[in-house]
């Protein structure tokens, strides 16, 4: 948890640390941003509805504040886990071509799904779009991102619900009943639920943290034991993928590590001069 034994004096220190809060993609009261930057209330409060209106953070329905789509947009870094695209792409190929199916790679971020895919052809691997977004309550992997992101959340994130298909769901209590199911079981199923006649299984992807950081789909054929071939590809997949993201951390951590190590020899130098 971040904390400050002296509050921030610049207002570039000040947006540093409010913006600095964010880092584990929580949502905070201007309460509990006064309390972890050491800001006195008041100036968290203009600070935070400045960075508002400049969309750097989000206000939401309950007054608190999550990072904004200017800071999420920017370079189209839409993923908080490096190598997710790369390695990503690396599944999607290995999910469809060992199914035959549609494969999907999806990620929760400022209210949205976003998501990569790869279709059974020579089409390469799209990449992550602000533009390419689904629903989360009506497709499978949009549902196992939602059973993970806290219940206060998830009313935010899904309204208004529309219905796409006659199988769709259409209320809340259906939908947290659902989510219970998916967090017990690990997987989810969306059957006609955003397409007439598509349906698809999607598990989880964990990160180095042991959080959810995306979850993958495959498209559902209609032969009996498909569900479980699909789901078989899935969880080898996404296991490998949970293990390549959790490597690619140590490896960074390694070489900041290593950089940190050079500073202090270096510093240790000008000071013996």
């Amino acid at each position: 948890m971040l904390s400050h034994q002296t509050p921030p004096r610049s207002m570039i220190a000040r947006i540093t640390a409010i913006l600095g809060t964010f880092r584990t993609g929580n949502a905070h009261s201007v309460t509990e941003l006064s309390r972890l930057t050491g800001l006195p209330i008041s100036t968290t409060h203009r600070v935070a509805h400045e960075l508002a209106s400049w969309n750097l953070l989000y206000r939401r329905p309950d007054s608190t504040f999550e990072i904004g789509s200017a800071l999420r947009g920017l370079g189209e870094g839409i993923h908080s886990f490096s190598g997710l695209p790369q390695e990503g792409a690396h599944l999607l190929a290995d999910l469809s071509e060992a199914t035959g199916r549609r494969a999907r790679l999806a990620i929760l971020m400022n209210r949205r799904v976003f998501y990569m895919e790869k279709r059974p052809n020579v089409d390469p691997v799209t990449t992550f779009s602000l533009a390419a977004t689904l629903p989360a309550y009506a497709t499978a992997v949009g549902k196992v991102l939602l059973a993970f992101t806290p219940p206060r959340s998830v009313a935010h994130i899904v309204r208004p619900m529309v219905a796409f298909t006659p199988h769709t769901i259409d209320s809340m209590e259906r939908l947290y009943r659902e989510l219970h199911v998916i967090r017990s079981q690990g997987f989810a199923i969306s059957s006609e639920e955003h397409f007439a006649g598509e349906s698809t299984v999607g598990l989880p992807v964990f990160g180095p943290d042991g959080s959810v950081a995306a979850a993958a789909e495959v498209e559902l054929g209609r032969a009996d034991g498909d569900l479980e071939l699909c789901r078989a590809a899935l969880m080898v997949g996404t296991g490998a993928l949970s293990r390549a993201l959790a490597a690619a951390q140590i490896d960074r951590n390694q070489r900041h590590s290593r950089a940190v190590d050079l500073r202090i020899v270096e510093s240790t130098r000008v000071v013996g001069k």
